[in-house]
């Protein structure tokens, strides 16, 4: 079971993925491990953007990393994207109720 999450390490995660950067960098690591060197080849920013926003996602929880020699391997750590789901799931039920709404009156007018 996972430990619940205080307001604080809400915010950090959704300042977190606000940035399309991380978001790509979470895209990346979704696909398997990889050192910040590999990571980085990926963007058009330097290598130090690049750690800073490796550091933002794991100051929120988003990843991990280990030693690998001189290399930081990083891993994505999805438990804390829970909130972003819990989140977006009230806006899921929304919408689908609206659209089910306008299906079934577009029903009746055939």
């Amino acid at each position: 079971m996972l430990a619940a999450v205080t307001d604080n390490e809400e915010q950090a995660v959704f300042a977190a993925i606000a940035d399309p950067h991380r978001r790509r960098l979470l895209d990346l690591l979704a696909a398997g491990d990889a050192p910040a060197q590999e990571l980085a080849e990926h963007f058009d920013v330097s290598f130090a953007a690049v750690s800073q926003h490796l550091k933002v996602l794991l100051d929120a929880g988003l990843v991990s990393r280990r030693p690998l020699g001189r290399h930081r391997i990083y891993r994505i750590s999805p438990e804390r994207l829970r909130v972003v789901d819990e989140w977006t799931t009230r806006y899921r039920r929304f919408w689908q109720g609206r659209l089910r709404r306008l299906g079934e009156y577009l029903d009746t007018k055939k």
